[in-house]
């Protein structure tokens, strides 16, 4: 297969000048955003006066309070305040309550399931989905009460469309061995793609839409906010306060949303991205809502920050490996990153020197915010992270240059690596709070933990499937794809499928990995979890739409960062 290669000088005091070598171009979409954020810098662009907006929230926010621990003579209304709490985007707000009530659910939950009352099957799916999402140990055989004699889910259920989706729901919390949950899985899919038009509102008929496009557990929580509020305001017996609470919450985090993106809009701009790294991808903006995916909370910023920058600069690395760099010069940049001396720079290439020094001076940033807080030690993890990218990308640069197609045994530990993924949860545990110590560090780079490699594998092998025929077509290392298709002698279709079976399980190992007791803490985990998440959103429909500008991620940024919620 002949490659896109085109011709683009490089300067280095090792070369002569007379010498341009061939680089391969990619020819990525431009950015679609480039200084549109820029204008939200300042703080004079608040709509929203802080001290009224302020005000209003703790004064909601005490009356939910109220209505989350006023007792409630039946659990599934209980149930249905917190699902709808959760999906309105406002559950942070009340993390000890909301765990208070289902722990309480949670100790009587035998007596409850066990009685006539409440029985539905939205309720005991609900019930399952949120003790599950919390980490509570609750079998899947509590759903055998809606099997007939045969084993099977039983007829009467299709026409209820609303137990059907919240089982559907339950699903996607899926440990191993839940045959039970696999069976429910294909049940409701077979019935919720064609129901009856009579059967379900038009509001319901919207939810079941969307759901078996992106499940609950697998969303973006703040996406999921987004879509999901609208939708509650059209329903009948919706809660104001709530209501009221969502759309001013909203706002007011989207604003500092904006004045975060200027700022790094503007640190953007000043490297000189455009011109210093033409060959590579332009996504700031994108990669800024891809990293708040892991924590939104207004706490979070200077965390927020570190994790843009750090994943940005990742993606010109990853570019440099995988299109621009020449061997050689990919041998010199791994050499000088494992070195970590500004003086290694005298060797590379301009281009490589322009990433180089950014590199190391954005990492000086990282180094002071850790040790002015008393996390000095954390800076050790952030280097050797990104010193075991450097290398697994060169190893991966080494095949594409030998034309070698490994088999999967030599390939995932290496493909695994160069997905950037444990560099970036090493990254965002760097901002966050002290209950993140040495242990959760070691844990993460060197504790071979079943949860953090079933992430690696969502991302690496969705990556995989979805880029792999734009890498193909510009001359890229091989992915899992061709590696299955070589090394079984199947089909890419075949390969493909099989791959899409070991996301499955890994997504199985995730979930098992937040039952509690965890070995670290458990708000740890879930921003583990929001970054699986991520991913599932990026990749999940077999186009990598972070590479390719102007897709589903440009509204997605928009519905985010652009458009507020009409109060």
């Amino acid at each position: 297969m002949s490659l896109p290669i085109m011709a683009i000088s490089s300067s280095s005091p090792a070369q002569e000048t007379s010498h341009v070598p061939e680089r391969r171009s990619a020819n990525f979409p431009p950015s679609t955003w480039r200084d549109h954020f820029l204008k939200y810098a300042s703080d004079s662009n608040s709509m929203i006066s802080p001290t009224k907006s302020d005000d209003r929230i703790e004064k909601l926010k005490g009356e939910v309070r109220k209505m989350l621990t006023d007792a409630i003579d039946k659990p599934s209304q209980k149930l249905n305040l917190i699902d709808q709490i959760q999906r309105v985007g406002i559950a942070y707000h009340f993390e000890i309550e909301i765990n208070q009530q289902l722990e309480q659910i949670h100790d009587s939950y035998f007596n409850f399931h066990n009685s006539n009352k409440d029985s539905h099957l939205h309720t005991i799916a609900l019930l399952f989905r949120l003790l599950r999402q919390q980490g509570y140990t609750i079998s899947c055989e509590i759903f055998n009460k809606f099997k007939d004699s045969n084993g099977n889910f039983s007829e009467s259920l299709i026409a209820d469309v609303q137990g059907l989706l919240s089982l559907f729901e339950a699903c996607h919390t899926r440990f191993h061995g839940d045959d039970i949950l696999n069976d429910a899985l294909a049940f409701t899919m077979t019935h919720l793609k064609s129901i009856d038009e009579g059967k379900a509102s038009p509001n319901l008929k919207k939810q079941v839409s969307h759901a078996l496009n992106q499940p609950i557990h697998k969303g973006i929580p703040r996406l999921e906010a987004r879509h999901y509020i609208p939708l509650y305001q059209e329903e009948p017996s919706h809660n104001e306060v709530l209501l009221a609470l969502a759309k001013l919450d909203f706002n007011l985090l989207q604003e500092q949303h904006q004045k975060e993106l200027g700022n790094l809009t503007r640190w953007w701009k000043n490297l000189d991205v455009e011109r210093k790294f033409p060959f590579a991808r332009d996504r700031l903006v994108e990669m800024y809502l891809w990293m708040s995916i892991i924590y939104f909370e207004s706490d979070y910023e200077a965390a927020r920050k570190i994790l843009t920058k750090v994943a940005s600069m990742v993606s010109i690395i990853d570019d440099i490996y995988d299109v621009h760099g020449t061997l050689e010069e990919l041998r010199l940049f791994t050499e000088a990153i494992e070195s970590w001396d500004i003086k290694a720079k005298e060797g590379l290439p301009e281009y490589m020197q322009a990433c180089y020094k950014t590199v190391l001076d954005l990492y000086d940033e990282i180094g002071y915010e850790v040790t002015r807080k008393g996390r000095s030690y954390r800076l050790f993890y952030a280097k050797e992270a990104m010193k075991n990218q450097v290398r697994a990308y060169f190893a991966e640069a080494k095949w594409f240059h030998q034309n070698y197609v490994p088999t999967m045994e030599e390939y995932m530990p290496i493909a695994l690596a160069t997905a950037a993924i444990e560099l970036l949860l090493v990254t965002l545990l760097l901002g966050m709070e002290d209950f993140v110590t040495k242990d959760a560090f070691d844990w993460l780079l060197y504790g071979n933990s079943k949860m953090v490699k079933a992430v690696k594998l969502v991302g690496r092998l969705m990556d995989d499937i979805a880029g792999h025929k734009f890498e193909q077509e510009r001359g890229h290392g091989p992915s899992s794809v061709e590696c299955f298709m070589k090394q079984y002698e199947v089909t890419e279709e075949e390969a493909k499928e099989e791959l899409r079976k070991q996301v499955a399980d890994a997504w199985k190992d995730i979930n098992e990995g937040l039952r509690c007791p965890t070995i670290v803490p458990r708000p740890l985990l879930v921003r583990i979890l929001n970054f699986a998440r991520a991913m599932h959103v990026v990749y999940k429909d077999e186009i990598d739409i972070y590479t390719h500008a102007g897709t589903k991620l440009e509204e997605h940024v928009t519905s985010l960062y652009v458009n507020p919620l009409p109060m």
